[in-house]
């Protein structure tokens, strides 16, 4: 039995270590876990500049189903006056064919009575297509010719009815369609607003103070690019006037020595053109400063980007399309260096944003929603936002 009371003591020995070895690990364990558990909130929270981006990516995004509301929208109203006036078209088709059909019944009727015709013939007016009728029995030599139009005025309401209902029928399943689009499109901008609505709604006043300061940056460099820009165009546009005088002087010149008349040089007439309408573009234009942005609105008291270009150039007497990814694609494309008044400055890669060039590197734009029409640098945000300028007409 001694062998074994000799390990006793070395059991004890292990027994007073293993207890402070534990609370030591336990301890460890604990604040491991606690700086585990802390480090997340920190990190995940985004900086200002991720909660500005998102917030630029959702309004970027909300505009583009803007478009497609608009787009959807537009077609929708287009569908209920074509579906109305088929409808109508349908509803008048019938009436007639009933009257036709009425006819029918009284030369069936006036046989019956007076025993003018075979029991076959009456069954052939009052069949539902009477020139099956004819195919199978033969009986077209027994109707007298006024019998005859009456037949074929029946058939024919008959084949043209049948094809206006089927017309009426996708039309109502083509406006379905597109009210089911526009439901969609809807829904899509207001998760996007709603977003980001919230995203700002966590910041502390501190961090919207330095988010404003960010933007104000922002502002402050755009402001200085369309200053760039603007006397860049102020000096090609003073050597074009120099230009223009030199060569009007050659040409007078030219004539004092030939015939000793004098002349000036004009402005192209589709310059003067189109300065003219730009000149009531931007003025319309001036007037909405100040009224709120609102997705899908075309004025008069709100409205979206599209929805001021096209209000603008309609003062001009010039329609636009509906949306921004359509506007593109009226008129001709400029570079920035040559945009004049009036021109249509679209913005991002997807074409989701447009505003009106005044010059000097500034535009007026509906911008986003929260905000007001007003003018602003085209470089608002960023020269490489600039997707292209259109001159419309």
């Amino acid at each position: 039995m001694a062998p074994h009371r000799k390990s006793r003591p070395a059991r004890t020995r292990t027994g007073i270590r293993t207890p402070a070895l534990a609370t030591a690990a336990l301890t460890s364990m604990a604040l491991f876990s606690q700086t585990a558990t802390a480090a997340p909130s920190t990190d995940d929270k985004p900086s200002l500049e991720e909660v500005e981006k998102k917030v630029g990516d959702l309004y970027r995004q909300a505009e583009s189903a803007t478009d497609k509301y608009n787009a959807a929208e537009e077609k929708t109203a287009k569908q209920k006056k074509r579906v109305a006036t088929l409808l109508d078209d349908v509803a008048k088709r019938t009436e007639k064919l009933n009257e036709a059909r009425e006819q029918l019944g009284s030369f069936a009727a006036a046989q019956y009575r007076t025993g003018a015709a075979a029991p076959d013939t009456a069954t052939m007016l009052l069949a539902d297509n009477p020139q099956d009728y004819f195919d199978q029995t033969q009986l077209m030599d027994r109707l007298t010719e006024r019998q005859k139009e009456v037949v074929d005025d029946y058939v024919t309401q008959r084949t043209e009815t049948a094809q206006k209902r089927q017309e009426a029928t996708e039309g109502l399943e083509s406006l379905t369609q597109s009210q089911s689009t526009l439901k969609s499109s809807k829904a899509q901008v207001q998760a996007k607003l709603t977003e980001a609505r919230q995203l700002l709604d966590k910041l502390t006043a501190e961090e919207k103070a330095r988010l404003a300061a960010i933007e104000k940056k922002k502002q402050e460099e755009a402001e200085r690019r369309a200053e760039e820009l603007a006397r860049q165009q102020a000096a090609e546009a003073e050597k074009k006037r120099l230009a223009a005088e030199a060569e009007k002087r050659k040409q007078e010149a030219a004539q004092e020595q030939s015939a000793g008349s004098s002349s000036t040089v004009e402005a192209p007439a589709e310059d003067s053109t189109y300065a003219t309408k730009a000149a009531k573009v931007v003025a319309f234009a001036r007037a909405q400063i100040g009224k709120p942005y609102v997705w899908g609105a075309t004025g008069p008291d709100s409205y979206d980007c599209s929805g001021l270009t096209g209000d603008a150039w309609k003062a001009a007497g010039v329609d636009l399309p509906r949306t921004t990814y359509d506007q593109v694609n009226v008129g001709k494309t400029v570079s920035v260096a040559d945009a004049k008044p009036g021109d249509l400055v679209f913005f991002y890669a997807d074409v989701t944003h447009v505003g009106i060039y005044i010059g000097n590197g500034m535009m007026i734009h509906a911008p986003k929603p929260g905000a007001y029409v007003r003018e602003e640098s085209i470089f608002y945000d960023g020269e490489s936002s600039i997707h292209s300028v259109v001159r419309p007409a």
